[in-house]
């Protein structure tokens, strides 16, 4: 399982559980994993906001808080979107924005941009983000 695709501790931990592995055992499993450098959270955290980032288009908020319900450790979340280079991810932002744009339905500008503010937030992008994207548009 852990050859095919990369995983983390809490998704072998809960796989185990599925299994009904006692405690002791699944412990003795993942530490064997890990020893054995099949689990790796940072190597993990870096594939996940990868993925997620240039896949999903997702922005670091959500890509975060993905990774916390994970229990990655923060300075491992903190490094791993540390590997996104700011100006694909403003380009990013703004070409979703930019094809959003064209979808809105809205009777003022104010309340355009609101809707594409609402839009990229649920995205995880951060509003200083958005506002520069805003702007740029």
């Amino acid at each position: 399982m852990c050859s095919k695709a990369e995983k983390c501790t809490f998704d072998i931990q809960k796989k185990l559980n599925e299994w009904e592995i006692s405690e002791s055992d699944s412990q003795r499993i993942i530490s064997q994993l890990k020893q054995e450098r099949f689990i790796d959270e940072e190597r993990y955290a870096g594939f996940f906001v990868r993925d997620k980032f240039r896949f999903n288009q997702w922005g670091k908020i959500k890509i975060a808080f993905y990774l916390r319900n994970k229990n990655i450790c923060e300075s491992t979340i903190k490094q791993a979107l540390g590997q996104i280079d700011d100006k694909e991810y403003l380009q990013v932002l703004k070409t979703l924005l930019r094809q959003k744009s064209k979808s809105v339905k809205a009777g003022s500008d104010y309340e355009k941009n609101a809707k594409l503010i609402r839009f990229a937030q649920g995205r995880g992008f951060e509003y200083e983000m958005i506002a520069k994207a805003l702007k740029a548009l």
